[in-house]
């Protein structure tokens, strides 16, 4: 391709790799960074697997290679996209190594779910570089990325990132102030906060929260978000629920104690078969299969 750019991804794990395919996938060259051998020597299986996955030309994987050394993966990129682990300081001291590594002008992304750009680049000499990109998980079916503008971002560095994932397919949106949670996982925290209080309130168990979710409202909100949904049903309808509900609803500021003691107790979820519900191995294999089944037949229809 004409236009094809050299980018940069740092980390080759759980977002890494996905993001590597979806930007070889848009015709660039990726030099993909990966400090652990054993996650180097599984990632052409991991990719393959994304290309078995949704059909794709085996060639994409052709477009990307891996680098046990960071300046080799960003010395001639054009855009870096950072998918290391959720801890700042890492981000920091990666952003500090790339601020000195890459070209001046190459655009410096995060790919953080929850920590603010604005935190990890706020030692940098060129800030204005630096901007947000969150991808959600897996990055090769979820079509969104939130693109977050810090207050030292330059526009120009917010258009030119939303035309590159724009033109990879992706589905980007700008988010103007860089808040913890951006956008996404602020709604979605929300939803949880709350889901979590019914459960530990004795209202009901969590097979039951998850369940009127998932065959009520939750069915709608891919084609219906909350505010479309709130006009169509009235405002004033709106408004007179919310005078009802929202006094009980929980408001506390930090963790649920009931989280606090599933973490305190071991019970982590699929990493230990059990957390607000067991999960045998079969189950979390059954769940996996069937999520990765639900948005591979969406982006199959978008």
């Amino acid at each position: 391709m004409s236009n094809a750019l050299t980018i940069g991804v740092v980390g080759g794990g759980l977002m890494g790799h996905g993001i590597a395919y979806l930007l070889a996938a848009g015709g660039h060259r990726v030099g993909l960074y990966e400090p652990s051998a054993e996650v180097r020597a599984s990632l052409s299986q991991r990719l393959r697997s994304i290309v078995d996955l949704l059909g794709s030309d085996a060639a994409i994987v052709d477009r990307i290679t891996t680098h046990e050394r960071l300046a080799d993966a960003v010395d001639a990129a054009t855009f870096v996209f950072e998918a290391a682990p959720e801890k700042l300081e890492l981000k920091q001291r990666i952003f500090a190594d790339l601020e000195r590594l890459a070209a001046p002008d190459t655009i410096l992304a995060s790919n953080s779910s929850a920590i603010p750009s604005t935190e990890i680049g706020r030692s940098l000499k060129h800030r204005e570089r630096v901007v947000g990109t969150h991808f959600w998980n897996p990055p090769h079916l979820v079509p969104l990325v939130e693109v977050i503008q810090t207050e030292w971002t330059a526009d120009d560095v917010v258009r030119r990132t939303i035309d590159l994932l724009a033109a990879a397919g992706r589905q980007p949106v700008h988010v103007r102030r860089d808040i913890p949670g951006f956008i996404g996982n602020r709604l979605q925290h929300a939803l949880w906060r709350e889901a979590v209080s019914l459960v530990e309130r004795g209202i009901c168990d969590a097979e039951t929260v998850d369940t009127v979710i998932k065959a009520a409202f939750g069915r709608r909100l891919a084609v219906l978000g909350p505010l479309e949904n709130a006009d169509l049903v009235g405002t004033d309808l709106t408004l007179a629920i919310h005078k009802t509900v929202l006094a009980d609803i929980e408001s506390r500021p930090g963790p649920s104690p009931y989280l606090e003691k599933l973490v305190a107790d071991g019970k982590l979820g699929f990493k230990t078969g059990e957390g607000f519900r067991r999960w045998t191995h079969e189950d979390q294999v059954a769940l996996r299969a069937q999520v990765l089944a639900h948005l591979k037949k969406a982006r199959e229809s978008d």
